[in-house]
Formats: structure tokens, sequence, C-alpha cells
């Protein structure tokens, strides 16, 4: 299989795979999130009102949506397809991420091994090690190849933030700090006037957090099916919480991303996210869900890209933001994605950081009860200034700055017979790394 075009037109046999859990987190396994210090999140309810604000059509194309996705539900799937796709337009010319020789690798065939078994056994499309200039192991599974469109689930959200740091630089955002509002013009006067970029970023908002819903009168299904997902949450989604004093991870947070970046750019989200990004860092380019034909895109999920372009976005944070000799970031802007807040310190802008060893870690506020135990960390991190994508179904891409290093494991769920351990890929690559005279190995995260 081969691109069909330079420009990103790319073959979709990895949509084989169920689009369950594609930040399909509104019906997903967030199922069991409960706490009784939030007992507010009970009012999810659509207003009738809100509701008449839209045509039938709107409403008739949304029911539709929620029907099929029960369906599909019953039956343990999820979305067989995003019914309006967009073009992601990436490089005209793309050239394969640089392999090493076998004589110049630097992590030992041994660790590669058992690291590249470890993403066999658990479902992985693609496992890719990048270090220290090159790829060190690029494997792909089943039918899947380097073009293949990976369904990214919550990937997305690290491109959010990417983007606004482009925007900043380029001067249509002028900071983190200024308020939403700005662009969302609708929350002038309003509670929401008082949200941040930043906060739209780590997940401090103050809006709904994600749950459970299986009523398709709930704010938390009509903010991910309805035809115009992104008037929902801006006239209808509730403020919970102050903003910038609780963290609560919401896809619906993430969603304001693509409005704002249209409203301060002039582009449609697709246009930007390719211009401003995919094209100078030499990335093949993908596709986007968008509400409806010609409606706004999804920003806080379901973006497809291959394997490699996720690793070239990775690359990107690894070097402070600068690709082919030009600085794509502002100065500092990836320390700012990579440090947790106060109430969060394992979530910075879209990232998931080390911050202190927690044998377990979900997505959710650490003061959810009932949401199991949270992703498996066995160890540790062998380094403390790791950081990584997250997405649902253990799609992760490991950034370690001290070692030059990415890895990527994406592709569907691993087994449910499986506990996922975050720290197994990371560790046993670094475990593996053969140092050259007087090279030490980086501090570990602090426990």
């Amino acid at each position: 299989m081969q691109a069909e075009s330079s420009y990103g037109e790319v073959d979709t046999m990895s949509m084989r795979t169920s689009l369950i859990g594609c930040c399909l987190c509104v019906l997903a396994t967030a199922a069991a999130m409960t706490s009784a210090a939030h007992a507010s999140d009970a009012a999810a309810t659509t207003p009738a009102d809100a509701v008449s604000r839209y045509s039938a059509a709107d409403e008739a194309l949304y029911n539709q949506r929620f029907e099929a996705l029960g369906r599909a539900m019953r039956l343990g799937q999820g979305l067989d397809q995003y019914d309006t796709l967009e073009p992601v337009l990436g490089a005209r010319q793309v050239r394969p991420l640089k392999r090493k020789l076998s004589r110049r690798l630097s992590i030992e065939s041994e660790a590669l091994s058992a690291a590249r078994d470890y993403a066999r056994r658990n479902n992985s499309d693609a496992f890719l090690v990048w270090r220290d200039g090159g790829l060190e192991d690029a494997s792909y599974f089943g039918d899947i190849n380097s073009y293949s469109l990976i369904v990214s689930r919550s990937l997305a959200k690290p491109i959010t933030a990417v983007l606004v740091g482009r925007a900043i630089a380029l001067g249509k955002i002028r900071s983190l700090d200024q308020p939403a509002a700005d662009f969302i013009t609708e929350w002038r006067g309003k509670p929401q006037e008082k949200i941040l970029i930043r906060h739209l970023l780590d997940m401090r908002s103050g809006l709904l957090r994600q749950g459970m819903a299986m009523d398709p009168a709930d704010i938390l299904n009509r903010a991910y099916l309805h035809p115009r997902h992104d008037e929902v949450i801006i006239h209808d989604y509730p403020l919970i919480d102050a903003p910038g004093t609780r963290y609560e991870y919401s896809n619906a947070t993430s969603e304001m991303i693509a409005p704002i970046i249209e409203r301060a750019t002039g582009m449609r989200y697709a246009d930007f996210l390719g211009k401003e990004l995919l094209q100078p860092i030499g990335a093949v380019g993908g596709k986007i869900w968008v509400n409806r034909p010609g409606g706004m895109a999804h920003s806080g999920c379901c973006l497809l890209l291959p394997s490699e372009s996720w690793m070239r976005v990775a690359l990107l944070l690894l070097n402070d933001g600068m690709a082919n000799g030009s600085r794509l970031l502002p100065a500092g802007y990836v320390q700012q994605m990579t440090t947790g807040t106060a109430q969060n310190p394992w979530y910075g802008l879209g990232t998931y950081v080390a911050s202190s060893y927690r044998e377990r870690r979900g997505f959710a506020n650490s003061e959810v009860t009932g949401f199991g135990l949270g992703v498996l960390h066995s160890e540790p991190y062998l380094a403390a200034d790791l950081f990584l994508f997250d997405g649902n179904g253990n799609q992760v891409v490991y950034v370690v700055p001290s070692e030059k290093m990415v890895v990527l494991r994406v592709g569907p769920a691993p087994p449910k017979t499986t506990d996922w351990d975050n720290s197994y890929l990371p560790n046993t690559l670094m475990r593996g790394i053969e140092r050259r005279a007087g090279e030490t190995a980086p501090s570990p995260q602090a426990r």
C-alpha cells in the first residue's frame, strides 16, 4: 500500500478497527466515575429550549448518530465510521524518518526485542523507537504499514496545545493567559468569560467533566455527536467550577480549541493543522472528523494520521519546538506544555508528565472514586523529564528529552486480560541503552 498523494490522501486500512474509545469517553470507560464531592454533575440534561435552538434536520441527524452508537455499544463496539471526514494536507514531499543501521544502534537488541514483543502481544498496530538521531525500531503488525491512518483517540489533545503554541508564535493569540472569550465572544458577560486558553489545555476550564450518559438528552452525548457540537458546548454545556480552580478531564474542554483556532487565524482547523504543523515538520497528512460538511472539526479527538506523523510531532517537542532549522513554537513553550498544575501535577497542556511516582494514574481527577484503579505504573520512570501523549486504549507516545528518545505504541486496546503497564516500554528501552564513556543515566522519577 502506498500513499495516493503527497498531500496526505492516505490509505485508511487501519480504520478497520472499531472506533470505540476514539475519545468516546462520553460512553466508554468513564461509566464507573462517581464522586460524592461533585454531586452537581447530575444536572447534565439539556434544557428543552436549548434543543429548539437547532434545526429539525440537525436534531434528526443527531438522533440517528445516537441510535447507531447505541446499537454498536450493545454489541460491545463503537462507531464504525465518522460520517464526515475532512482532509488534513501534509507535506508535498515526505522523506521517511531516518532508520539507523544495525551497527549504529544505541539500544541493545535484547531490550528492543522485549519492548517490541510487549507491543505485539498487546494488539499494537505500530511500535516505533527513536533515539539520538534516528529510528532504532519501526515495527508494524498485521496489515498496517507506515501510511496507515491511526485512529488517534486522545492523542489529538496534545495537538491542540501545539496548535495554540503555533498561533502564539504567529501572533494570532497573545498568550496562554488570554481569555477564551476574546474568541468565543458568546461567553462574554457570562461566568465562562473567566476561562483562559490555558485552562482549555490543562483541563481546568471548570466545564462539566467527562462521564457516562445513556440518555440522548444528556449534554455529554450532544456535545460529542451533534452536527453543531461546538455550538452545543458554547451555549449549553454547564460550567461547574470556577475556572482555574479544579482539574476535571473533559472532551468538551478540548473541543473548544478548534473554534478558537478558526476565529483567531481565519483558517479552518484542518487547514491550520496541515499548513502550520504537518507541512513544516515534513509529515504525511490524514483526515479529521468534522461535525457536518463544512462544519467544525473535533479537536478533542478524532484526528487520523499515520504513525510516523505522530512521531514527528513528538520530535518537534523533543527538540523544544524546532523543526528543520525553524522555530515553530515559542521558546519555553514546550516546558509549559510539560509542567503540571497544583490541581493535577501529572497533567500539563495536553500531555501527561512524570511528576512524583504514583502506581496507578488515570485521566480523571484523583478525587473521583469508583473509576477502577487507573493505569498501572509498575515502577517509577527511569527519567524524571519523561512526558507522554496518552490516548484511550493505551495509545502512547513517550518523549524523554534527557535520553533524546521517543517511543510510540498505537493501535487497538490491549487484551482485557492485560493490565497494561505504562512504565514497561520506556524503562525497558532505557535499561538497554549502551552508554558512551562518561555518559550517565538521567535522574529517575521522584518517589
